[in-house]
């Protein structure tokens, strides 16, 4: 009897520990599966990269781009130009159906610049200046700046962009297009008549934009003393003079553009069109309200750009309400086509 209760104490005892022996080496065998998956990750992201594929642009296949810092010209297939607009004109956390919008975008405007326009004569076809063409920044330079843990990521989502829209660009009537772009538009576009004169374009109207609430690019103020204020239109007027006993009569809005903009703005004695206070003060847009409080004046800026053409935060909005890049594109110019090269 002692040994058959021996044999059970012996068989219940096992019962006990082989589930404990085989956990613990299943535990050790899921820790090493899981750092074994973990270093396949790490190692694909660091050599896994989207390359850009291969399309004959015939004449447009290269691209002299003019660095305006170094005055050196260097050329560059087409598509890898684009690929440093768009990382340096939009963020790479965007939709990639806002960057597919941008790329559409920045291959039309690059070869209007091209067809139509050459500002820095034969040397160069374009610079990679905003202020004159469009920014531009190399893929190296970009990594400096972009954290190490989203670099791949982004660049292969840019990449992706232009792949997916190659060959694509813009035209209205047959012809490619002065495509035009900014940061944020502030709930409505503007037409290139209110901002640089001329007769405009017909593809480039007033157009709302939803969803652009959300962006910091939104909202921005600018406060100056009124003194700062006047000191600074006086380094373009020196003749301007301000009764400073009347100043809500003396600085006042007169007239908005048909986007909401202002389009004049009273200044004393000065009556300065709205896109040169918004030069000579550094305000974001023409889509301001002022406020004067004592010695004080309050700039309430709406938006960020001149307003023409596509709105970035606008694009990006409604890729995240799932409109495609085609969609974007033709909310933002109206009347036209998207044709492959």
């Amino acid at each position: 009897m002692k040994k058959v209760i021996s044999y059970l104490f012996f068989i219940v005892l096992l019962c006990f520990f082989i589930p404990i022996i085989f956990t613990n080496k299943r535990e050790s065998i899921d820790t090493a599966v899981l750092n074994s998956l973990e270093n396949v990750i790490e190692n694909n992201i660091e050599v896994t990269e989207v390359a850009l594929e291969n399309y004959n642009y015939e004449d447009y296949n290269t691209i002299k781009l003019l660095h305006r810092e170094t005055g050196e010209i260097e050329e560059l297939n087409l598509d890898e130009y684009l690929c440093g607009v768009i990382s340096a004109e939009m963020p790479a956390s965007y939709e990639l159906e806002a960057l597919k919008a941008q790329a559409v975008v920045a291959r039309t405007y690059t070869l209007y610049k091209i067809i139509n326009a050459k500002p820095h004569g034969e040397e160069a076809d374009i610079c990679d200046s905003y202020e004159c063409c469009q920014a531009w920044i190399s893929k190296e330079a970009r990594f400096e700046k972009w954290d190490d843990s989203t670099e791949n990521e982004y660049w292969n989502k840019i990449v992706t962009a232009v792949n997916e829209t190659k060959g694509k660009v813009i035209t209205y009537e047959g012809k490619i297009i002065n495509a035009f772009f900014h940061a944020n538009s502030g709930g409505k576009t503007e037409i290139p008549v209110n901002v640089w004169g001329g007769t405009g374009y017909p593809y480039l109207q007033v157009v709302e934009t939803s969803g652009e609430e959300g962006y910091t690019q939104y909202s921005s103020e600018v406060q100056l003393t009124i003194e700062e204020l006047i000191n600074k239109f006086k380094e373009k007027y020196e003749d301007i003079t301000v009764n400073l006993e009347n100043i809500n009569e003396e600085i006042k809005i007169l007239e908005y553009t048909e986007s909401g903009r202002v389009k004049t703005l009273k200044v004393g004695n000065k009556n300065i069109a709205g896109t040169e206070v918004r030069s000579i003060l550094g305000l974001r847009s023409t889509n301001f309200d002022i406020e004067i409080n004592e010695n004080s004046i309050t700039f309430k800026v709406t938006g960020y750009g001149h307003g023409i053409g596509m709105s970035q935060t606008g694009a990006d909005a409604m890729a995240k309400q799932g409109s495609t890049y085609e969609q974007i594109i033709k909310h933002f110019y109206v009347g036209v086509e998207i044709v492959d090269m």
